[in-house]
């Protein structure tokens, strides 16, 4: 049985398991027992990995092989045959979902942390705190917490090329669901996990995808 090993709320596990969700096949999920607690990623990579999401299927184990690379989605896909990654499709996937990853990512994470006291448990709060801030600096939280208005305006605009294109089909890049289409559900459920968002009435055509693509079956 294929093993997902996450935490519940980061965005590029919510991708690779609404893709297990999707194929329909039974999978187990390990939560992280911490936000920095990563000895088991580190021992089930042979000291190569600490970072998430990992994928263990019996003896292999799966992890990024680099900092713009698909491997645990594209192992999903071929070991399940979805057929997410269609041949003719490979360019324009890969320049959106790079656009998803930084710039819709880039925004929505940041929307959905300043409420990371409702689903990080309190021993653990100090540590998320210190992890954000020797990245993004001191008072990072807070400062985000202070731009809310304005880091919402620059989300629905990043989230517009999105709406756009699928007002002319069901998905993304035509009538059925592609690797790109759980890349962005990855992003847009991450903005929405602490429960205080829904997304914009003026994008319409992406409020009705969201809705097809946090349920649509292979």
């Amino acid at each position: 049985m294929i093993e997902l090993i996450q935490f519940p709320w980061s965005p590029f596990c919510i991708v690779q398991r609404r893709m297990l969700e999707f194929s329909g096949v039974k999978f187990k999920i390990t939560d992280l027992p911490s936000h920095v607690d990563r000895n088991l990623i580190w021992k089930l990579t042979q000291e190569q990995y600490h970072a998430v999401p990992v994928i263990k299927d019996g003896s292999k184990v799966i992890f990024e092989s680099g900092d713009e690379t698909q491997d645990i989605a594209r192992y999903i896909d071929t070991k399940l045959s979805l057929d997410l990654f269609p041949a003719r499709f490979e360019g324009q996937q890969a320049i959106l979902w790079r656009y998803f990853e930084n710039e819709v990512e880039g925004v929505g994470f940041k929307l959905n942390d300043i409420y990371f006291k409702e689903f990080v448990i309190p021993r653990d709060q100090v540590f998320f705190v210190r992890h954000k801030e020797r990245k993004f600096g001191r008072g990072c939280l807070a400062q985000w917490r202070d731009q809310q208005k304005n880091l919402l305006a620059a989300l629905e605009q990043k989230l517009l090329p999105g709406d756009q294109m699928l007002a002319h089909s069901p998905f993304l890049l035509g009538e059925k669901p592609l690797f790109v289409d759980f890349n962005l559900f990855g992003m847009v459920e991450n903005f929405l996990y602490s429960g205080h968002y829904r997304l914009p009435k003026s994008l319409p055509h992406l409020r009705r995808w969201y809705e097809q693509i946090k349920t649509v079956k292979k």
